[in-house]
């Protein structure tokens, strides 16, 4: 297949589990919950999306017509110097699932890459991943209920996407993060305040938007 990619390059996680871990980002073009144009946001099942995943004009993006391109334009992204770190890819997007198959992890793999995921969960995720991260959005229901790692932005308004519905999946780590908008002060506040009152879950920020890094 021909892997339509937004953008590759490398920075830190800002995230999760992993903040501040250097990695390449892969970030695929297109998602099943928002078409990207802003148009349509009001009437998309994810709102509040703050990412450019629409076309491949980004650095380091195009379109690769294997995956072993795909791995090497990913390779190309990282530090020379080997036998320091494990190299680290987080395929992203837009929803990376739409792409990402399995000879694309294979050929990651063959690259020497530890790959991590992040999805919305509405896809099953194929095997071979190292680090799946699902981050629940809106009503779309949760297809792939285990993981390692379960990242809702908080508060969403929707019944489907409160706290207390995703505790009995099957992940390592729980985090809120809070939602990044007008009010995202009190937004922080209240994820704070519930992660105090349910210890399960952790507070995750956007480290990189603090940092001002991409």
């Amino acid at each position: 297949m021909t892997y339509s990619v937004k953008e590759i390059y490398y920075t830190l996680q800002g995230e999760g589990a992993w903040t501040g871990r250097p990695a390449v980002f892969l970030r695929f073009a297109g998602c099943n919950l928002w078409s990207g144009r802003e148009a349509d946001r009001a009437e998309s099942v994810c709102r509040f999306c703050d990412t450019d995943f629409v076309g491949t004009d980004g650095p380091g993006g195009g379109k690769f017509d294997t995956a072993a391109d795909l791995a090497e334009a990913a390779r190309a992204a990282w530090p020379t110097r080997r036998g320091e770190a494990t190299p680290y890819v987080v395929c992203t997007g837009g929803e990376p699932l739409l792409q990402l198959d399995r000879p694309a992890i294979e050929a990651l793999h063959d690259a020497g890459f530890e790959i991590g995921v992040e999805s919305n969960g509405t896809l099953a995720a194929p095997d071979g991943i190292d680090w799946l991260c699902i981050s629940p959005k809106g009503c779309a229901p949760v297809v792939q209920t285990s993981g390692d790692e379960l990242k809702l932005v908080f508060p969403q308004t929707e019944p489907e996407a409160q706290p207390d519905l995703f505790t009995q999946m099957d992940f390592r780590h729980f985090f809120l993060q809070p939602l990044d908008s007008p009010e995202r002060e009190a937004n922080t506040r209240i994820a704070v305040d519930y992660c105090l009152r349910n210890p399960l879950w952790k507070l995750s920020l956007q480290t990189h938007k603090i940092l001002g890094i991409d």
